[in-house]
């Protein structure tokens, strides 16, 4: 899988996206994701990526000229199969999300910054919009950067044990029941006898026993 991200504020990408299971991925070359620095194709001497809105309302928004042409760049060595601008009214990210995207080849993921970018980057190059809930960020390399950890994890190879991935709340609709390690005891404190037992088939009834009651508790919204 190829991931290419454009940002105008690169750092927060790279400090943030290079470590643990997306490392260990991209060393094992499960994935390549490359980090564009917009301002790389900025206008005139100042290298330019936004200016004023029109209408006269306040913030700086992103320029349609450098994204298209960083765009059309990254088209013409690879084709994609999406290209998704993380925005604050788009589709609320999730699980099922991750799993369609990680049955994908190439993607982008345009992030956003100041107050917003020109509509017809919107209208005419973007394919996808993922928000993450109901609130605004600085700029949505943040989201990026989580869009590419939960769509990583999911490739095959990427996590030693494959099956941990398939288990993670959300994937069955289901919060992910308790889990419990040694020791057996502790303060008195004990680990479910069934956890204990050997008996798989109880075992895995009692797994999906609490993920329901957790999920009936916590997210009813999920099961109805």
């Amino acid at each position: 899988m190829h991931i290419d991200i454009i940002s105008v504020v690169p750092e927060i990408l790279e400090n943030s996206l290079f470590y643990s299971i997306i490392k260990n991925a991209v060393k094992k070359n499960i994935v390549e994701i490359e980090i564009h620095d917009l301002r790389n194709y900025g206008l005139g001497k100042y290298r330019q990526v936004d200016d004023y809105p029109y209408g006269g309302e306040a913030g700086m928004v992103l320029m349609i000229e450098p994204v298209f042409n960083l765009i059309n760049d990254l088209k013409k060595i690879r084709n994609y199969d999406l290209i998704i601008y993380t925005a604050p009214e788009g589709e609320k990210w999730s699980q099922n999300e991750a799993n369609k995207l990680s049955l994908l080849e190439n993607i982008i993921i345009l992030c956003g910054h100041y107050k917003g970018i020109d509509q017809r980057i919107r209208d005419f190059l973007i394919d996808k919009e993922y928000s993450i809930g109901d609130f605004v960020l600085t700029g949505g390399e943040l989201v990026a950067a989580m869009i590419c950890d939960s769509i990583v994890r999911l490739l095959p190879g990427a996590i030693g044990d494959g099956q941990s991935a398939l288990s993670d709340s959300f994937q069955d609709n289901l919060l992910a029941p308790p889990v419990y390690t040694r020791p057996a005891i502790f303060n008195d404190w004990k680990v479910p006898a069934v956890l204990l037992s050997g008996n798989f088939a109880e075992i895995d009834n009692w797994k999906h026993e609490q993920a329901e009651k957790r999920t009936l508790l916590f997210r009813p919204e999920l099961i109805e």
